[in-house]
């Protein structure tokens, strides 16, 4: 049988070195490439089509949620597995409604990082104990059904116009949905931006995506 085909995204070289060694030292697995950044992740699984990619989150560029988003979004049998550091409610169902099919943890011992990398390629889903017991958790309503309200920090109104700038629309749509003046949504875009201390509608839009707004 041909090895398994992985891309290793992350943006530490120390990790991807480690990981690169792990793989090639075990029978039937196999480093197709590597990516330190968002878009070259998505740019090396749109040429390589490796079997599994595995993903940081947090990566300069592009986030490793959008990331993921892009690459399963222009191929939907893409198995990504993310191992990132983040635990967390909110980076984990992050994770999950991008498409990735895995998620466990950087401090995961190497034999669960290979399974979990084989389960994905089988098209399995796989999460590492600690992420496991949060999802089953939330899915047992020993946690609240819905999950806390994104971007607490931005009033109603602001929350509306970064939704509706992540579903691409312009500053005059915005205007024409919300019946406001113009100067009015580039205020509430200039305190979006403030507030969620991002530096432009890109990433607002990534920052708003993430949380599933859009």
């Amino acid at each position: 049988m041909n090895p398994l085909r992985v891309l290793v995204v992350d943006d530490h070289p120390l990790f991807r070195s480690g990981l690169r060694a792990l793989l090639t030292a075990v029978d039937g697995l196999t480093v197709a490439g590597e990516a330190a950044s968002g878009p070259e992740a998505v740019e090396r699984a749109a040429q390589l089509r490796p079997d599994v990619v595995v993903m940081d989150l947090q990566m300069p560029g592009l986030s490793g949620i959008e990331a993921t988003r892009r690459i399963v979004a222009a191929d939907p049998a893409a198995g990504v597995l993310v191992v990132t550091m983040f635990e967390d409610d909110h980076s984990v169902f992050a994770a999950m409604r991008a498409g990735a099919r895995g998620y466990v943890l950087k401090d995961t011992d190497e034999e669960q990082v290979l399974d979990a990398i084989r389960a994905v390629a089988r098209g399995e889903a796989i999460f590492s104990p600690a992420v496991a017991r949060r999802v089953l958790a939330f899915f047992s309503g020993r946690v609240p059904a819905a999950p806390p309200r994104a971007f607490p920090e931005l009033t109603a109104r602001e929350r509306e116009v970064l939704d509706l700038i992540a579903r691409g629309l312009s500053n005059a749509q915005i205007t024409a949905r919300l019946v406001v003046s113009p100067r009015t949504v580039r205020n509430h875009i200039s305190a979006i931006f403030a507030k969620l201390q991002v530096a432009d509608r890109a990433q607002a839009i990534v920052r708003a995506r993430e949380a599933g707004l859009g």
